[in-house]
Parts: C-alpha cells; structure tokens; sequence
C-alpha cells in the first residue's frame, strides 16, 4: 500500500510539472491584420496583433504572419507561405484573409475571383490539412466607404503617405458603401467547395461601420488631425487600417465569430474589455 501509495503521489507531481500542449493559430493576410512597425510611434495596428488578448496563451499561441501590402498572389510568391507551411503541426489553426490586395491592378498582386484568387485559397486550404492543420477562411474586412462618390484606390499602402488635408474633399453619405465586390463573396464559396471553416469578417465589420456611423467610425480607424498624433503631424485621413482602438475591437468580435465557427476553441476565450 505504501508503494502504491508513493507511485501515486510520484505521478501526480509528474502530470503537474508536464508540458501543457499549446495550439498555433496562424495569421496569413494583409495590412488590415498584420504586425506593424511600432519604433517610430505609429498607432496603426492590424486585428491580428489583438487576437492573442482574446485566447488564453497558456492554451492557444497566436503567430501572425500577415504583411503590409501582400495579396494571395504575392504572399506565395515570396516565399512566405513555404515558411509558415513549415511551422504548422497537425491541430494548429490557419487564419487565411486576402482580397485587399488582390483587388488592385499591379500584376506582381492582382488575382481574379472565381479564378486565380479561388486558386490560391484552395491552395492554402489543401496544403494546411496536408499538415494537418485546420484551415479558416475569413474574407476581407470592410473599408470605411461612405463616399457618395467612389474614390479610386489604386493602393491602400499609399495611404500612410496622406496627410489630412488630402481627404478633405471627399464628400461623405450616411451608408457605407461595399468596395470589395466579388472578393468578398469568393472566399465563402472557397470555403463551401472544400468544406472549409468560414468567418464573414467582411459581415461583421461592415455592420460595426453602419453601426458607428459616418463619425464614430473614423474612432477605430488612422482618422487623425494635424498635431494629434506625434508621429503624423500632418494628420491622416486613412478608411482601411485600424489604430490600436480599432484593432482590438475588430479582433474580438472576429475571436467571438471564430470560437462560434468552432466551438472547440471557446474554452480557451477570454472576454476582454475594450
């Protein structure tokens, strides 16, 4: 009995001092999710950099790959994917978010829905249940589009060249307009024909747009007068990137959709206030 007794004890001091298993979530995307550079006091965030606050790290380990300016297309070209293909082990989580990008006319970014951008959301689709990870299409968040007059936007990346007099002249309606078309609509059908996990961001974020209006909206996004913000001292007037405020609000209510699309992740949520 005392040897039972001591073999029990013995285990049980083993199983507390074991390794917990900890799950990736990895991010693939664009500048609307990606990690920024913070050494010259920019408060543009992607909602990738936020996720982490909404798991409980001990459990889940968030890993954002996403980068400015990057679409479906380049994302592969440059060897990014191959990288973040090597770290996935069988139960991660690949977040795979593109159509910012895809849109615009530049060959070395451009791809067509239903043709090369379906191609390449499969693509990060077959290849991560290669490894086996578990894929989750999201489609693109919306832009801050109350222009009553559509606004050429050749490059998003461009706008962090603006200052705020440069968006003086758009005039602005009450709806928001939708800028992303049938790239918005592509990833879902991806996700359908291949079975995959799928999260409207584009739903949930053009709802959180209507819903702050043509004024509160501008609060979650780089909307900053002349001599605001250090950084920017000629302001911004920027309708697709997030300041820190956006970011987070943006990822918990993508956390929340996520964890409803697969509910194994709910127990490792946690309820943030922003």
């Amino acid at each position: 009995m005392r040897k039972l007794i001591c073999l029990l004890v013995a285990l049980v001091a083993l199983t507390s001092f074991a390794p917990k298993h900890v799950t990736t979530i990895f991010i693939i995307g664009d500048s609307t999710a990606a990690k920024k550079d913070l050494s010259k006091g920019t408060p543009e965030r992607g909602w990738g950099m936020a996720l982490q606050e909404y798991f409980d790290s001990t459990f889940i380990r968030v890993d954002n790959h996403a980068v400015n300016g990057r679409s479906s297309k380049s994302f592969i070209t440059e060897g990014r994917w191959d990288k973040v293909l090597s770290l996935i082990k069988p139960g991660d989580y690949v977040i795979i978010q593109f159509g910012h990008n895809d849109e615009k006319p530049q060959p070395e970014r451009h791809t067509d829905p239903g043709s090369t951008f379906d191609y390449n959301l499969s693509k990060f689709v077959r290849e991560t249940r290669e490894k086996g990870g578990i894929p989750v299409i999201m489609n693109p968040v919306a832009r801050r589009n109350f222009a009553v007059k559509a606004v050429k936007n050749d490059d998003d990346e461009a706008l962090r060249n603006t200052t705020f007099a440069d968006g003086a002249q758009i005039v602005e309606g009450d709806s928001l307009v939708d800028t992303h078309m049938l790239y918005a609509v592509a990833p879902r059908e991806v996700a359908q024909r291949m079975n995959a996990h799928f999260v409207d961001a584009n739903r949930i974020t053009t709802q959180l747009e209507q819903s702050l209006g043509v004024e509160g909206s501008k609060k979650i996004h780089m909307w900053y007068k002349p001599g605001e913000i250090a950084s920017i001292p000629q302001g911004r007037q920027d309708n697709t990137h997030y300041n820190i405020y956006g970011a987070h609000v943006v990822a918990g209510l993508l956390a929340d959709a996520l964890t409803e699309e697969i509910p194994l992740l709910k127990k490792y949520q946690l309820k943030v206030e922003k």
